[in-house]
């Protein structure tokens, strides 16, 4: 015979042994479990005891925080942090006109407004603030940064036929009636031959018609506002540098290079062979070459190709460069995740009746990207920190900048190039850490969001 004992309270919690629980159970599971952890720890501890102590007291401890010349910081052992205060505005903006200022900054602020809330998941009126920053954002931060009022001259048949010598139309505000009826004639000739070939060759006569529409109508709205006079100053580009042109180049690669990438990937897989060796021709060229060959080929070279009296900017010309640079690299990420989506899912889509840029778009593409999130951010941070290289081109980025201003003698102190060094490189790894943080936020929800549909599917 046996007796059951239940008891009719709960023990008190009981304290957690010494080597599990408080800060020495801590180092005991992390740092000294097994020999290979003290090993480790030792190393580490012996490698924050040899840098990062000497850096925190140069950076902090000995650094100057106060002062007018090169005098209050002659002497000292630590950073020379007065060089960078009277040199920020030179930092940041370049050489931009210090009564202008107001424009980068307003530029600025409005890009931070609409990352932000586009950053944040739960945010509402994500389509919107999707084209505010995509689409109306870089017209406005390329009007207010430059002036606007290109005063455009020709567009394409005017290149051939002077179109002023037989029609006058004036102008209105910066508006010059010429360009706009020479973009016009173009709009209507180039539509009419392509409305032509459809028919030929049996085509969709009215998508193709939309396509042009399309095209002309995007056309437009990219060159109207640039061609406005709203009454700024003329800034040229060679007055601009420092972190301004890192961000601008930076941002403009990234934007570009994701849809760029996207479009070729595609066309490599595509079955018709013209798309197909097109793709693979550009994306093979393009990686075969280096950013700075491509860069020294739009700078100087490029101009050469173009009619008579036709030019483009110089940073326009670099942005165009590093925006196809980086979109052939992409190419090949994006291809990376489209190769690793399953037989099943395009049969799934065609099953539904789907065709196929519902396919891609519904179905495909939000998988493939974000599959391969760690190789799109790989790209995007590689692609910030080779922005140091259009100094060899004569743009002065923030890196560049900052070299320029060690000749100045009223700050030659034998601290101060290491202090310049050590602030573009907090600048760049502010920017590089948090671009992959985020990255890693995004790969989490998208992998939650993952286990959650595998659950309801089960």
């Amino acid at each position: 015979m046996s007796a059951a004992f239940v008891r009719a309270e709960t023990l008190p919690p009981q304290p957690a042994p010494f080597a599990t629980g408080g800060l020495g159970g801590w180092f005991a599971r992390r740092l000294l479990a097994t020999p290979g952890d003290v090993a480790m720890t030792i190393v580490g501890f012996a490698a924050f005891v040899l840098i990062v102590v000497p850096l925190l007291r140069f950076l902090v401890l000995d650094a100057v925080w106060s002062g007018e010349s090169r005098d209050d910081c002659i002497k000292a052992s630590g950073a020379c942090w007065p060089f960078v205060a009277a040199k920020f505005n030179q930092f940041v903006y370049g050489f931009y006109p210090y009564d202008e200022l107001w424009r980068p900054n307003l530029v600025f602020a409005l890009g931070l407004l609409l990352l932000v809330p586009l950053m944040i998941p739960a945010a509402p009126f994500k389509r919107l603030n999707a084209i505010l920053f995509f689409g109306v954002y870089p017209i406005v931060g390329f009007v207010l940064l430059t002036g606007g009022n290109l005063d455009f001259q020709r567009f394409f048949i005017g290149r051939f036929v002077r179109i002023s010598d037989y029609v006058d139309v004036g102008n209105w505000r910066g508006f010059r009636g010429s360009f706009w009826l020479d973009f016009a004639a173009t709009a209507v000739v180039l539509t009419a031959a392509i409305a032509i070939v459809a028919r030929m060759f049996r085509t969709r006569f009215v998508t193709s018609l939309k396509a042009m529409l399309v095209v002309f109508g995007a056309l437009a709205l990219l060159l109207a506002p640039a061609d406005a006079d709203f009454g700024l100053r003329w800034v040229e580009s060679r007055e601009w540098g420092g972190l301004l042109v890192t961000l601008v180049v930076a941002i403009t690669g990234i934007v570009a290079s994701l849809p760029i990438g996207i479009a070729l990937a595609l066309g490599r897989r595509s079955n018709m062979r013209l798309v197909r060796w097109v793709s693979i021709a550009f994306i093979e060229f393009w990686r075969g070459v280096p950013l700075i060959t491509v860069l020294f080929f739009a700078t100087y070279m490029l101009p050469l190709f173009l009619p008579g009296g036709a030019s483009i900017e110089r940073l326009v010309r670099a942005l165009i460069g590093v925006a196809l640079f980086a979109g052939a690299y992409m190419a090949e990420v994006v291809r990376g995740g489209l190769q690793a989506i399953p037989k099943h899912q395009y049969e799934s889509a065609a099953a539904l009746g789907l065709g196929y840029w519902r396919t891609m778009g519904l179905v495909v593409l939000p998988q493939a990207l974000t599959s391969v999130i760690p190789g799109i951010v790989n790209n995007f941070i590689g692609l910030f920190k080779d922005t140091t290289l259009v100094q060899i081109v004569a743009i002065l980025d923030l890196l560049g900048q900052i070299r320029a201003a060690f000749a100045d003698p009223n700050w030659a102190a034998p601290t101060t190039l290491y202090t310049g060094f050590a602030f573009a490189g907090g600048i760049y790894f502010i920017f590089c850490f948090a671009m992959s943080r985020y990255a890693l936020f995004l790969e989490r929800r998208a992998g939650a969001g993952a286990l959650r549909i595998e659950g309801a599917m089960r």
